[in-house]
């Protein structure tokens, strides 16, 4: 059985959408309430994810073309750890999360290729049932999102490498789950600017989980 965690909270998006720099911004409002927070990723977040993660997105495809069901394995293994050793101790002690992907990304890169049921078997294994609160899906066309990668300059992984047409299908799987599951998939265009972003998502914060606004002085307010 899945059970949604409110304290856990979940960013999507394409490459470049710029989820490291809100998932930052949101743990420092957090910590301001005297809140204790975890920031992570997927895969990743533990010494074994972080090796699966290597081996994942390895830039010199030095294993060679890895089949959907490959991957997600591979994402599944590096998932149960992760919630294992990092995300269910942290939500059990009162903390909150802020994962920088998690089972949504899955289905978006991977699940064109897989059945629902292939899915929700892996998803079964790999969370132990624990599903996020509260995910934000931070959209933009592909191609703009190429343009923001590109004068980030550095070497692209396996995933950035890909078609314009793959992350086309990817963004668009993104929007059938915001939709799916739209009491808990919040979109926000991520062309918009840092600023505009962050509020949209704190203020969503705020509303859904009762916190108290009054506890931030104004100069802690949209740092």
């Amino acid at each position: 059985m899945t059970v949604s965690t409110p304290r856990f909270i979940t960013i999507e998006g394409g490459e470049g959408a710029g989820k490291s720099t809100l998932i930052e911004r949101l743990a420092r409002r957090l910590e301001a309430s005297e809140q204790r927070v975890l920031i992570t990723r997927e895969p990743g977040g533990t010494p074994l994810a972080e090796d699966l993660r290597g081996l994942l997105l390895n830039k010199s495809d030095v294993h060679g073309d890895i089949s959907a069901m490959t991957e997600a394995l591979i994402l599944s293994a590096a998932r149960r750890d992760h919630v294992d050793q990092k995300i269910s101790p942290m939500l059990n002690s009162g903390g909150w999360v802020l994962c920088d992907r998690f089972t949504d990304s899955t289905r978006a890169y991977q699940g064109s290729s897989l059945t629902d049921d292939q899915l929700e078997m892996l998803e079964s294994c790999a969370t132990n049932g624990l599903a996020p609160g509260l995910t934000f899906l931070l959209d933009a066309e592909p191609e703009k999102l190429l343009e923001r990668r590109i004068q980030r300059g550095g070497d692209a992984d396996r995933f950035e490498r890909r078609s314009m047409a793959f992350h086309n299908n990817v963004r668009d799987a993104f929007l059938q789950i915001a939709e799916r599951f739209s009491d808990r998939v919040v979109v926000i265009d991520t062309l918009d600017t840092a600023d505009t972003v962050f509020q949209s998502a704190w203020s969503t914060i705020v509303d859904r989980f009762a916190l108290n606004e009054a506890k931030f002085s104004e100069e802690e307010k949209w740092q």
